[in-house]
């Protein structure tokens, strides 16, 4: 009986090792995981960093009116070309189709079921079919 005893805690004892070493390898995998995300974020940054130097060289207001004399023909602008606001058309009023329809519906009348006569009564039917065509 103390010979089981010892070989179940000797057998824990290992278990107990093996998960203890498998879960400091499954922690150093994920640091190691993390160091690579953080480097990879570190290089983004710096590509970042690089790209708006890079547009902040190519929009110099001095660079871009060079360009813009070398290969634009552009004109002094004249007193012509200035308008007045009276000069602009007027804005269209905002038209809400759906509001529209509802008001198209409120103004027509509408037929109640006092209001029809007495030959226009329906009545539903019962078998959910379609009358049968006749065959000649």
């Amino acid at each position: 009986m103390i010979r089981f005893l010892h070989l179940v805690a000797i057998t824990g004892l290992v278990a107990s090792a093996a998960y203890a070493y498998s879960i400091k390898y499954e922690t150093l995998y994920y640091a190691e995981e993390v160091v690579k995300v953080r480097r990879k974020i570190e290089r983004e940054r710096d590509a970042i960093a690089v790209a708006k130097a890079e547009w902040a060289l190519l929009t110099r207001p001095d660079r871009l009116q060079r360009l813009v004399e070398q290969n634009l023909d552009l004109q002094p602008m004249g007193i012509y070309q200035l308008g007045r606001l009276a000069d602009l058309p007027q804005r269209p009023p905002k038209a809400d189709a759906i509001g529209m329809k509802l008001e198209a519906l409120i103004r027509e009348p509408t037929a109640t079921p006092k209001d029809r006569r007495p030959g226009d009564a329906r009545t539903p039917t019962t078998t959910g079919s379609l009358p049968k065509a006749t065959v000649r």
